[in-house]
């Protein structure tokens, strides 16, 4: 349980972590909160030959209001976004995921930005994002870009992040409250499905994490709400190909994601 020889290297700002993330290439790796990269270095899962820290960035903290918008910085831990009244008056179905990861220690030290970087396909957060229709900034050599939610999630533990990219902020729209419900993996926390549901205009979006090996919209969901009310909820794990491992079977995902989500617009 001792990771492997790596060099250390704290950036002071955004640019600074850029400019080191192109002059080591994949011998490097970003460090936020830790709570995914460190296990996995103990493990040697991943052996970097150089670590570069950024959770000591501040201008990468924070919750501001920025007109129709939620501006959350990508170093904010999971226990200032649960305990925001800005998000939870604003954006409360973000504030749920984030109250739900894990244990205290991990919601004080764990970042949102970190845990979109990571992209594993049981975190909380990517419900939440895909509900709420949020915005991902990422900055890189050529400067910031915006990435929507749909877009940003490729595959298990891939996103759309490109060499050298950071996630600098989160925005997320106002009026993005709703629910997330999620069934977990008992010692460990994780969601095995884990469902967000936000109300928009006659509509709902349905933002669905665990089930799949990249969290996604539950599009057929929202396409027979409005006709079907809560009976949409049978549609969750439509054209979707499930998760199936040691902790439950596709079979068992797709159940939970139609439960989940019949409860999720119950709720609404």
């Amino acid at each position: 349980m001792i990771p492997a020889t790596f060099e250390y290297k704290r950036a002071q700002t955004v640019e600074e972590a850029i400019q080191w993330l192109g002059q080591y290439g994949d011998e490097a790796k970003v460090l936020a909160g830790g709570h995914s990269l460190i296990p996995s270095m103990k493990l040697r899962l991943s052996r970097p030959a150089v670590l570069i820290d950024i959770g000591r960035i501040e201008a990468l903290r924070g919750i501001r209001e920025e007109g129709d918008v939620l501006a959350i910085g990508a170093n904010t831990t999971h226990a200032v976004i649960a305990s925001s009244p800005l998000v939870e008056a604003h954006a409360n179905v973000l504030s749920q995921s984030a109250g739900s990861i894990g244990d205290v220690q991990v919601r004080n030290v764990g970042t949102i930005g970190g845990s979109l970087a990571h992209a594993d396909p049981a975190a909380d957060y990517p419900a939440a994002i895909l509900a709420s229709e949020a915005v991902i900034v990422v900055q890189g050599p050529q400067g910031k870009r915006e990435v929507r939610a749909e877009d940003f999630f490729v595959g298990m533990f891939t996103t759309a992040l490109e060499e050298q990219e950071i996630i600098v902020e989160v925005r997320v729209p106002k009026g993005s409250n709703g629910v997330y419900l999620k069934f977990k993996q008992p010692a460990s926390r994780f969601a095995l499905v884990g469902v967000a549901a936000v109300k928009r205009g006659g509509g709902v979006n349905v933002g669905i994490t665990g089930a799949s090996d990249t969290p996604y919209r539950a599009k057929a969901v929202e396409q027979a709400y409005p006709q079907e009310g809560v009976e949409a909820a049978k549609y969750a794990a439509e054209g979707v190909e499930m998760l199936e491992d040691h902790f439950a079977t596709a079979e068992y995902r797709a159940h939970l994601a139609r439960v989940l989500t019949r409860r999720a617009l119950e709720a609404l």
